[in-house]
């Protein structure tokens, strides 16, 4: 009967099996950041609701480009005309029209964030939200969190193995938290700032830049992995 020279995943006396968690937290800057833009109009007359609403989305896509290569990306995530009833009376009488539109713009240029965040906010019936710090999803932080993981889970499998005199010999197993189950790991979600505007109408003169500081991402890793080691000196 031949018998393998290679060790079993399982572990056996000869090659026991030393399984770890290794992990990595990173706190790095910001890479983004986005802003969330609503123009409003509400008139009586749809047509007239809808001319000052085309009118003011260019205004707001006008400045939003003006900034050039700050602006990574700038998207139209909704259009909303809805007519509004009134409370009194039996017909389907339409008291006015109140449209909106979303905007939202990417910036990679922090410095003419506040700026452009106060003049959109001092436009008419333009409100801004945010704004939202993130990473890029192809960042190399992602990637260094994932090595620093991975040497953290060797260097404790060596500390485990090392307690008992012993040496890792292999690599049997390395894996992400969760990609042994069907079930997704939940990543907790690095929280943004917010800022908020609303203008009833734009007023002579310009209203100062806001001073935004950037917020430190949190990058996390996690990876299973699962060595076999030289028989222990016990």
């Amino acid at each position: 009967m031949t018998t393998s020279s290679q060790p079993t995943p399982y572990g056996t006396p000869e090659h026991p099996r030393v399984a770890v968690r290794g992990e990595a937290r990173l706190e790095v800057d910001p890479e983004i950041a986005r802003i969330g833009i609503t123009v409003n109009a509400r008139g009586t007359d749809r047509r007239g609701a809808l001319e000052d609403l085309a009118r003011r989305n260019s205004a707001v896509l006008d400045l939003v480009k003006s900034y050039g290569e700050a602006v990574e990306k700038l998207e139209t995530g909704a259009f909303v005309i809805t007519p509004q009833l009134t409370n009194k009376g039996r017909g389907e009488r339409i008291r006015a029209y109140h449209g909106r539109v979303h905007v939202t713009a990417t910036l990679t240029d922090f410095t003419a964030l506040g700026e452009l965040a106060t003049r959109l906010a001092d436009l008419e019936l333009t409100s801004v939200g945010g704004p939202w710090w993130a990473l890029r999803p192809d960042s190399p932080a992602h990637g260094e969190a994932r090595r620093q993981a991975v040497r953290e889970a060797v260097q404790r499998a060596r500390e485990y193995a090392g307690a008992l005199g012993a040496e890792l010999t292999a690599l049997v197993e390395l894996a992400d938290e969760g990609a042994e189950s069907a079930v997704p790991v939940a990543r907790p979600a690095a929280p943004g700032g917010m800022m908020r505007g609303f203008a009833g109408g734009a007023e002579s003169g310009e209203a100062p830049p806001l001073d935004l500081e950037p917020q430190r991402q949190t990058v996390h890793a996690h990876v299973n992995a699962r060595f076999t080691m030289s028989p222990p000196r016990l």
